[in-house]
């Protein structure tokens, strides 16, 4: 019998459910029989932190708050672990005050604690599932999730939306560094493990216990496979394919007792996953037995046909247990509310939903359990960022990289002069990545991680004579030069990429300048996929690929630097978990491909002993320009793009990079936030104060060549809303690497712009190009104003528009 959306249901396994404790069963029957339809609403309603207090949690009986990738107490990433507790604490007491008769039922705490308690300055973070992958190690992956179940507890919170058990594809994909692997069985394999570790191993008494959380299993399904590896996109693939690829984690997770499920983005064949009745009941509870509730992803209820994020009958009704409402909860709140009164949702349906949540919550003993300040670990910060845990880390370090190239100048003498060099080389939050402290993992300092070491503090450590110089100038020759490098970090959409080019090339220069001086150079990869590095592969002596390995670079050290004899104090044992390109775009690119044809397989790794045969990797192939972004995209998604600088400029002229979700200048004439529109925090709102400071909103860079777009005629095109229209002139100008500076009124454009998302393009040929070098920028965009203005910007771009013609023909 094929079932809803054209799924059939015997092609999947079946699995059966664990049987159901008695006790709890008649417990939640005993609830429902006491709760009103307001309560049991409010159940199936999750709220993020930066929109919701104690109060309203508690007035509208809310299931479950998250903190998501930027809310934090009092709006702080940097909040201390205490302030984390006692915010928990409080929403919880507000929710079981049973005044008024009252369910009074305990709310949920969820957090993304992915690699390692990572929201939290001091936590233990550990290396992304990318790297993890390359280990082979599953006891690992236990340990782990066990450690970082510990780190979870400490601060009061009971759930994790982790593990990510996508088997990423197109490797252009910006979550990439969140899957273990592209090989299904890799992810089959790791799925129980961590699992078991975050919540303990079902059916034995540690099941849930205190020092445990609640495990998410994400996302259902198809996430890793959608074309051309966009995110939120469509992964168009047999139901086979689906099962035996995309689902490969989810039969031993659900094995393993893992309690809620995470619905994805993506549409499978067209139809979104939020709303897809079939996989949500038809395979994931009646054939593969899974016993817990489902959870949205942000907001994403509101991408399903018929539905918007403040109202979504159809992706409840399809099997969706809890909205993740972040910012849209109050109205869907009202909404699914009235859509019961009025039969659009049944009683049994949202019965069926909420005595799914209730069961979770009984199990991990919610209802027993003392306020989080007064359980078990709770308060032990020590733990965080603990010396046993700091060890489990650097164990994970060692066993992730991957040794791709050596032709014997590893490992090095601890008695060597060393030279350490290039943008990573200090930089603890470029090892960490995205998801490390605030969403995207940007604006963090070392001192952000009191408990993490770089790679510098690491070799130091590990060898006497270390110089650390970015740029990678030396008064004393040095035996040998560590060069540090990769991707800035980066989260879910922002990563998204057009080919799998590496795009900088400092590094590349840097390392033919060291090598054109004799010296032997050493390349410390740091990424989030694989990536087409052959010129840099070319240019180094050998080449690690770090991944993103967290706050542990001790475990880097471990490998590089070995005894006065030339002798290893460890090996290499990492072994890709994906494939690595030959070209820029060789993409996708997997191990079960018909024409495989890898530079580096699946599988591959040296060891320090192996005989590595000299290679000339081919460049020939290389991009007219490197990278994937055209430095013509300014922005996109909310963020900086390429090489570009989202930064804000003060009255005073004092400049102030942006790397934060929140920021302001020092004399609060200019605010920047993070905001929502199409997805997760994908725009800035900038907002400007008036009273006569003149700030300004900059986008800045190196010197780059705009000779092409302005004899073109091409505007500058900004995908926005005006918020608040402005109350006095708003100039947008450019500036060139001379000091030279141009620019144009664009208060009526934005006065007839008004508060509606949309394109406003400002012609190229409203500035004076006699006074810049257009082959110089280094300032394309400085809006600025000293009045009242509020926009809303999602992408700034300088490319051709199409209405411009019609407007210059009407000049």
């Amino acid at each position: 019998m094929v079932h809803g959306a054209g799924i059939n249901p015997a092609l999947w396994p079946t699995l059966a459910a664990s049987p159901r404790d008695p006790g709890i069963e008649a417990r939640i029957s005993d609830l429902l029989s006491r709760m009103s339809l307001a309560e049991k609403v409010g159940q199936v309603i999750q709220a993020d932190l930066g929109s919701v207090t104690p109060r309203e949690a508690r007035d509208y009986h809310l299931g479950s708050i998250l903190n998501g990738g930027n809310s934090a107490p009092d709006g702080n990433n940097r909040a201390t672990p205490r302030a984390y507790l006692d915010t928990v604490d409080a929403f919880f007491m507000a929710s079981v005050d049973r005044e008024g008769g009252r369910a009074g039922v305990p709310i949920l705490w969820g957090t993304d604690a992915v690699h390692g308690h990572n929201n939290i300055v001091g936590a233990t973070i550990f290396p992304h599932n990318i790297g993890l992958g390359a280990a082979r190690d599953p006891d690992l992956i236990r340990r782990i999730g066990a450690a970082t179940a510990m780190e979870v507890r400490a601060t009061g919170m009971d759930w994790t939306f982790a593990p990510t058990l996508a088997v990423v594809r197109d490797d252009r994909w910006g979550r990439t560094y969140e899957s273990y692997s592209e090989d299904p069985s890799i992810v089959a394999a790791y799925a129980a493990p961590m699992i078991e570790g975050l919540q303990g191993a079902a059916g034995s008494d540690d099941f849930l216990s205190p020092a445990h959380t609640i495990a998410t299993a994400k996302h259902w399904v198809g996430d890793g496979g959608t074309v051309d590896g966009a995110d939120q996109g469509d992964c168009p693939c047999s139901e086979e394919e689906m099962r035996d690829i995309h689902a490969a984690g989810y039969p031993p997770a659900i094995a393993a007792g893992v309690q809620v499920v995470m619905a994805s983005f993506n549409t499978w064949n067209g139809r979104k996953m939020h709303g897809h009745e079939g996989m949500l009941r038809d395979v994931l509870f009646d054939r593969l037995g899974f016993d817990g509730f489902v959870v949205g992803d942000w907001n994403g209820h509101g991408q399903v046909e018929g539905c918007t994020n403040s109202s979504a009958a159809a992706a409840f009704n399809a099997g969706l247990d809890m909205f993740m409402a972040p910012d849209s909860w109050k109205g869907l709140y009202e909404t699914t509310l009235r859509d019961v009164e009025e039969g659009r949702i049944s009683h049994e349906r949202l019965d069926e939903a909420v005595s799914r949540i209730l069961r979770v919550k009984l199990r991990a003993g919610l209802f027993e359990a003392p306020r989080p300040k007064e359980r078990r670990l709770a308060g032990e910060f020590s733990l965080l960022g603990g010396s046993d845990h700091r060890a489990i880390a650097r164990e994970a370090v060692r066993k992730s990289a991957v040794l791709l190239k050596n032709d014997g100048v590893l490992p090095i003498r601890p008695s060597s002069r060393i030279l350490l060099c290039g943008d990573g080389a200090d930089d603890i939050g470029k090892q960490c990545g995205g998801w490390t402290i605030s969403w995207q993992g940007t604006g963090n300092r070392n001192a952000d991680f009191p408990n993490g070491q770089s790679i510098a503090g690491a070799l130091r450590d590990a060898a006497g004579n270390i110089s650390v110089s970015e740029d990678g100038h030396y008064e004393d020759r040095p035996d040998v030069a560590i060069v540090v490098f990769g991707e800035d970090p980066y989260a879910e959409f922002q990563g998204d990429r057009e080919t799998v080019d590496f795009t900088s090339e400092k590094a590349l220069d840097l390392m033919r300048r060291l090598r054109a001086d004799g010296i032997p150079v050493v390349a410390l990869f740091l990424s989030g996929r694989p990536l087409w590095v052959n010129p840099e592969l070319n240019a180094a002596n050998a080449f690690v690929a770090a991944f993103l390995p967290g706050t542990e670079a001790g475990g880097l050290a471990d490998l590089l630097i070995g005894d006065e004899m030339g002798n290893p104090r460890h090996d290499f044992t990492g072994r890709l978990s994906f494939s690595w390109p030959r070209h820029p775009r060789q993409t996708p690119l997997n191990v079960d491909d018909a024409d495989y044809d890898p530079l580096f397989a699946v599988g591959y790794g040296l060891r320090l002993a192996d005989d590595w045969q000299p290679v000339t990797y081919d460049e020939s192939v290389a991009l007219p320009e490197r990278g994937s972004v055209s430095r013509a995209d300014l922005m996109s998604a909310g963020s900086a793009r390429g090489d570009w600088e989202l930064a804000m400029l003060d009255g005073l002229g004092r400049k102030m990079p942006i790397a934060e979700a929140r920021a302001q200048t020092p004399d609060a004439a200019l605010r920047i936030e993070a905001a929502d529109w199409q997805a997760q925090e994908d725009t800035r709102l900038a907002t400007w104060q008036g009273g006569g400071a003149s700030a300004a909103l900059v986008i800045g860079g190196p010197p780059s060549d705009f000779a092409r777009e302005v004899n073109a005629q091409m505007s500058i095109i900004v995908q926005m809303r005006v918020a608040q229209p402005p109350q006095g002139r708003v100039v947008l100008s450019i500036r060139d690497a001379e000091g030279g500076e141009t620019g144009a009124d664009i208060t009526d454009r934005l006065l007839s712009h008004g508060d509606r998302w949309g394109r406003c393009a400002i012609p190229l040929a409203m500035f004076d190009w006699e006074a810049v070098t257009a082959s110089r920028l280094v300032e394309p965009f400085r809006i600025q104003t000293d009045d009242v203005l509020s926009l809303q910007i999602a992408s700034i771009s300088i490319a051709a528009w199409e209405e411009q013609a019609s407007e210059r023909a009407s000049q």
